[in-house]
This record gives C-alpha cells, sequence and structure tokens, in this order.
C-alpha cells in the first residue's frame, strides 16, 4: 500500500473492520489487544469507554513496536458501553445475561459511548467519546424469544446489535449511528485526518466500491 501511511485496526471485530472499509480505509494489519473489560466497581460509562479503549491501544501499539513492518504505523482503537442511568451492560456471553439485557432496555430509553483512540506515529494519543441515546419500543416476550434463538446478542454489548435484527427495535436515535455499531466514523476520521493521515487515499479505489 505505497503512498500512504501504515493503518492498524486494534479489534478483531468484524464489524468495526466493516465499518473502516465504509469509510475507505483498508487496514494492513488486525492488532487486537487481550483487554480485560470488567467495569470497576462504581466506574461511570463513559469513563469506562474512555480506559477500555485506550488499554486497547496501548496493547496494539506494544504488538507494533515488535513489528518491523508495522512500525511506526497509525493505530485505531475503540470500546463501546451501553449503559442504562450509571448501570453498565455486560456484553452478554450468555443468554440470561442477553435476556435480562433486552427485558431491561424494552421501551426505555439508554445510552451508547463508544471511544475511539488513535495513536500516531510518534506514538501521541489522541481520544474522543461519542455518546449516543437510542430508545427502544416495547418488545413483546415473542421478540426477545426470537431475538435470542438468532444468537445475535453473543458477545454485543448490552446484548443486541443494531446492525442486525434489532434494527428493527430501534423507535430513535440521537447522535452517531455508526457508534452505536462499534467505531464513530465521522469522529475517527477526523482524529486521523487532524493527525495527517490521508484519509481519502482509499477513495480513488475504495476497498468496497458502490454497485452499479
Amino acid at each position: 500500500m505505497m503512498g500512504r501511511p501504515k493503518l492498524v485496526l486494534a479489534s478483531g471485530s468484524p464489524r468495526r473492520l466493516t465499518l473502516l472499509n465504509q469509510a475507505g480505509f483498508e487496514p494492513d494489519a488486525l492488532r487486537p489487544a487481550e483487554v480485560d473489560e470488567t467495569p470497576k466497581r462504581g466506574e461511570l460509562p463513559r469513563a469506562c469507554a474512555n480506559r477500555l479503549a485506550h488499554a486497547k491501544a496501548e496493547g496494539a501499539l506494544e504488538a507494533v513496536r515488535l513489528d518491523d513492518d508495522l512500525r511506526g504505523a497509525f493505530i485505531v482503537a475503540a470500546d463501546t458501553v451501553v449503559a442504562v442511568g450509571r448501570r453498565i451492560l455486560p456484553k452478554a456471553e450468555l443468554l440470561d445475561e442477553a435476556a435480562q439485557c433486552l427485558r431491561l432496555l424494552s421501551g426505555r430509553n439508554h445510552r451508547v459511548y463508544t471511544s475511539v483512540c488513535v495513536v500516531t506515529p510518534k506514538e501521541a494519543i489522541r481520544q474522543r467519546v461519542i455518546e449516543t441515546r437510542v430508545r427502544f419500543k416495547r418488545l413483546a416476550p415473542e421478540d426477545i424469544e426470537a431475538y435470542l434463538a438468532s444468537g445475535e446478542w453473543r458477545g454485543k454489548a448490552g446484548g443486541y446489535a443494531v446492525q442486525g435484527l434489532a434494527g428493527s427495535f430501534v423507535v430513535k436515535i440521537v447522535g452517531s449511528y455508526t457508534s452505536v455499531v462499534g467505531l464513530p466514523l465521522y469522529e475517527t476520521v477526523a482524529l486521523l485526518a487532524g493527525e495527517g493521515y490521508p484519509v481519502r487515499h482509499g477513495w480513488l479505489n475504495p476497498t468496497n466500491p458502490m454497485p452499479a
């Protein structure tokens, strides 16, 4: 990939990769960091998202420093937290966890915080957190049962994936849709551009060209 600096995505999330591709970026490598995502006692949702995104960026930076091909790359890391008030919902791995999340979110507003962290080639760190308000319709027991059977909830913050079947649960979103999916594109591109990354480089030969 001549003509631009190297770019590393500090995530193994297919949806974050898809979002980067949507904006015209093709990362040179994926370097997901092993981070304990358990919230600290009394930790607020915004602070939790910021801390975890920073930790993922630091973990990826350690890996990049050891890789001659990637040393000096830009790094993008992110973390998404779903919360009702001060309560942080889990990234559901168990059926009961997902069911509890969906019952809690049914018919009410919640907030999604995604923190994006960019590491520059000089190892400066730039970070922003984006808050989006989401309202779910009142979920019938049949809605919850069918969604749990779909398996889409597994590993998702708050027990749902807005880009999938759960998009039909959303009455209203105030803020960034891509942030709810997992990577706020406006803020990510702005952070990269502000640090000198050629954000339009991939537009002339987009990774995923639109169909004719």
